[in-house]
């Protein structure tokens, strides 16, 4: 049994094929807890200027403004930290991760709360944690220079200490109904072995 954030990241609905399949997948997983987080429909804050002074500056010291834009990222950052395991799912946009992926990316990813700096440069302070990354691409882009998607996910989990991370992609969704079908299953046999050992 396992605590679980799960996130999606697509605003579309029914019609998303990673929130399907990370529905199914996480059907699959009996007895674990989840937090979910709809950041398609309901995306978390950009970083603004406040953010950024509450960010770098002590908490008494705190405009009403910059606390508040810094309590947004403390139970983000929270919330990923009482999780055992990351189930992130997201469509490719432009070759990269959605805006709403990376907003949620950038509320996280804090000094002195997940990464830390000393002589020897950074070091990730987020440990003993699993990823679970289900991406869905209109095209097929993995293995290619176009996939800044993948590379960076598994760079910037990485920096924070999360380097346990599994990659389910579903290509070619806009290549036609046999590609489309033929990237699910793939895709669902993949997350069905998963299901039973992650």
């Amino acid at each position: 049994m396992a605590k679980i954030l799960h996130l999606d990241a697509s605003p579309r609905g029914d019609r998303s094929s990673s929130r399907l399949l990370a529905k199914e997948f996480m059907a699959a997983r009996q007895g674990d807890t989840e937090t979910y987080r709809d950041l398609g429909r309901n995306p978390v804050p950009f970083v603004s200027e406040n953010w950024v002074a509450g960010a770098f500056s002590a908490p008494a010291e705190r405009t009403t403004e910059a606390a508040a834009a810094i309590a947004i990222s403390d139970a983000l950052v929270d919330e990923l930290l009482a999780a055992d395991r990351l189930v992130i799912s997201a469509p490719m946009y432009n070759l990269a991760a959605p805006a709403s992926l990376k907003a949620w990316i950038d509320q996280i990813v804090r000094g002195g709360r997940t990464f830390g700096m000393n002589e020897q440069g950074y070091f990730p302070m987020v440990h003993g944690k699993k990823a679970l990354i289900i991406l869905a691409s209109g095209g097929v882009f993995s293995g290619t220079p176009y996939d800044f998607e993948e590379p960076y996910l598994r760079a910037i989990l990485g920096f924070i200490g999360i380097t346990d991370v599994t990659f389910v992609r579903a290509e070619g969704m806009n290549l036609g109904d046999e590609a489309k079908a033929k990237g699910l299953s793939a895709a669902r046999a993949k997350l069905a072995e998963l299901a039973k050992s992650w």
